[in-house]
């Protein structure tokens, strides 16, 4: 049995509402990844270079903590990985998420929202933080 989880993160709620239709599309429970510090409005600042957000996207090894993950991770076969395209790639703190369970075995698949970015970069990007792993390009919604 493919059992499937759909993660998310979401900065502003866009991202939460395109989580909640696929996992009614797919089947799959719902999981969203909260920072341990939630993005403000001025952190979202993308015209400010020395935003949190843009001061975390230019740092590669950057990892925002992140609540704890309070589901059983290694249950699921298929976990979609789900977020806002910032800079367009995946914000750090899907890779926070990423980190911290196990991917071996899993199907990955990205999906996210953005207002005019390509989903395909930020797929590539994942899968070359995240070599071993199968991560397949999603959908942008």
């Amino acid at each position: 049995m493919n059992k499937v989880l759909v993660s998310y993160f979401s900065a502003s709620g866009v991202t939460k509402e395109k989580a909640k239709e696929l996992a009614k599309e797919v089947g799959g429970d719902l999981f969203e990844i909260i920072p341990k510090q939630i993005y403000t409005e001025d952190d979202l600042n993308w015209t400010n270079s020395n935003s949190r957000s843009s001061v975390e996207i230019k740092d590669k090894s950057c990892r925002p903590e992140i609540k704890d993950i309070t589901i059983d991770i290694d249950s699921y076969d298929t976990i979609y990985v789900g977020f806002p395209i910032w800079w367009g790639i995946a914000p750090n703190v899907v890779k926070t998420f990423m980190d911290k369970i196990d991917l071996s075995n899993k199907k990955i698949i990205t999906f996210c929202t953005s207002g005019g970015s390509s989903l395909n970069p930020a797929t590539i990007d994942l899968q070359e933080t995240y070599p071993t792993a199968s991560i397949e390009n999603g959908r942008r919604l």
